[in-house]
């Protein structure tokens, strides 16, 4: 991906400026990729994120806070995600038997299924996605990124 070819300019730019401007078009296309897979489960990434959390509570339930801290993408939207889960049938939110002003939100058997359906074609876009890349590369690639 050459930056300066997608963004049409011939002037050189200052690499601090070009990193931020490469990153934001990796991460942009990547979205797109991810989206376009999910497009026939008609979910977005956010729904797919908020799926993914809840399936690692392994049948604990969780609460707005605990999703939204969980998030890849911190939003604050995530009661309207439930709401379109929910309506979907992938989620179901219930009233906590102990604290009754604590909602809790809970993965169906649908959202588990759907999850395990995508799972597979999930994998097989992010081996494309990273399929120039070895696992040199992306060990490497990932101690840079916790930098920061």
């Amino acid at each position: 991906m050459n930056v300066e070819e997608i963004i049409k300019t011939k002037t050189n730019i200052p690499l601090p400026k070009r990193t931020i401007i490469h990153l934001s078009l990796v991460v942009n296309k990547i979205d797109e990729i991810i989206a376009t897979t999910l497009k026939p489960y008609e979910i977005s990434i956010q729904q797919y994120n908020v799926l993914s959390i809840l399936r690692g509570q392994k049948g604990n339930p969780a609460n707005l806070s605990t999703i939204n801290e969980r998030m890849v993408t911190k939003m604050s939207n995530t009661t309207r995600l439930v709401d379109k889960l929910i309506m979907k049938g992938f989620v179901k939110r219930r009233v906590c038997k102990e604290n009754r002003r604590k909602v809790e939100i809970l993965i169906t058997e649908t959202g588990l299924n759907i999850l395990t359906e995508i799972d597979g074609i999930l994998f097989e876009t992010e081996k494309r996605i990273l399929e120039n890349f070895n696992e040199n590369d992306l060990n490497e690639f990932n101690i840079l990124l916790d930098k920061f």
